[in-house]
């Protein structure tokens, strides 16, 4: 951790359980500062650990928080007849052509305090919320949502009206992890916690939360989420959207199944020219 970091973190930690009076000018410029780390990728609410895992910067995901409390809600732009009302300390993402960053027209929106590397390209209308991360070649096509404190990989495909969930609490609860390479299919959502490993390939309509359990036909398992360990969708696993049958009770008698998604394949040479495809269309 820099030098800058470890001072940030003894002030965040300072004013997250409550601002001392006479403080709060000092706390907001504090905030300011944090909130400039993060929007450079110098702060990220969860990183990799080092051996193949991922952890929580729970200070991080803290200091976020804190930018909610110290902020007054204010006009902060739009004008119109329908204003746009928020907390000043997190208004709207300005970029620059030096910054890499494609924000084609049309009504997107990245908040303050998000993460957005080179060569991300933003299709609208989408948006990125507070504490996201969101890695270089990455693009984010219309209707798609990024959570707050999201972390997506490099060169990810977040199709049309893919919903990529957030969480700020419990401040220790792992966020959506969206690996390298991942391709995240139209109308898809993933949710609390889960995590996508590398190049992995969600197909249109899938769904993957806490209490989703996983079939994987290629390895005859079940994945799903184990107390504190996360949904996990193995690196490369081409997952559909399936049904299970219930095999007992009312549900039996009536035929009724339950929504489960399906790793039919890993990804192979027919599946890559689908990926690169998509690549020729940015």
């Amino acid at each position: 951790m820099s030098g800058e970091a470890m001072e940030l973190k003894d002030a965040i930690e300072r004013y997250a359980e409550a601002v001392p009076p006479g403080e709060t000018d000092a706390a907001r410029a504090t905030f300011q500062r944090f909130k400039a780390a993060l929007e450079r990728g110098a702060l990220r609410a969860a990183e990799p650990d080092g051996q193949g895992g991922w952890r929580v910067n729970t200070w991080v995901k803290r200091g976020i928080l804190l930018g909610f409390r110290l902020g007054v809600v204010k006009e902060v732009g739009g004008g119109g007849a329908l204003p746009f009302v928020d907390k000043d300390t997190y208004g709207i993402r300005r970029f620059a052509p030096d910054d890499g960053v494609r924000v084609v027209p049309g009504g997107s929106s990245v908040r303050e305090g998000a993460y957005l590397g080179k060569g991300v390209i933003c299709m609208p209308p989408m948006y990125v919320n507070a504490g996201a991360y969101v890695d270089d070649g990455t693009m984010i096509d219309s209707h798609a949502l990024v959570g707050s404190c999201a972390q997506v990989g490099k060169r990810v495909h977040v199709s049309a009206g893919a919903q990529i969930g957030g969480v700020l609490e419990p401040a220790g609860a792992l966020p959506v992890i969206i690996e390298d390479e991942v391709l995240v299919g139209g109308n898809t959502g993933v949710y609390e916690g889960t995590i996508v490993r590398t190049r992995a390939v969600l197909a249109p309509g899938t769904i993957l939360t806490g209490g989703t359990a996983v079939v994987d036909l290629v390895h005859d398992r079940i994945y799903r989420r184990d107390g504190d360990q996360p949904l996990e969708i193995p690196a490369g696993a081409v997952v559909v959207p399936g049904t299970r049958p219930i095999r007992g009770g009312v549900g039996a008698r009536l035929g009724v199944s339950l929504y489960a998604p399906i790793i039919v394949k890993y990804r192979d040479d027919r599946t890559d020219a689908a990926v690169r495809l998509e690549e020729l269309l940015r």
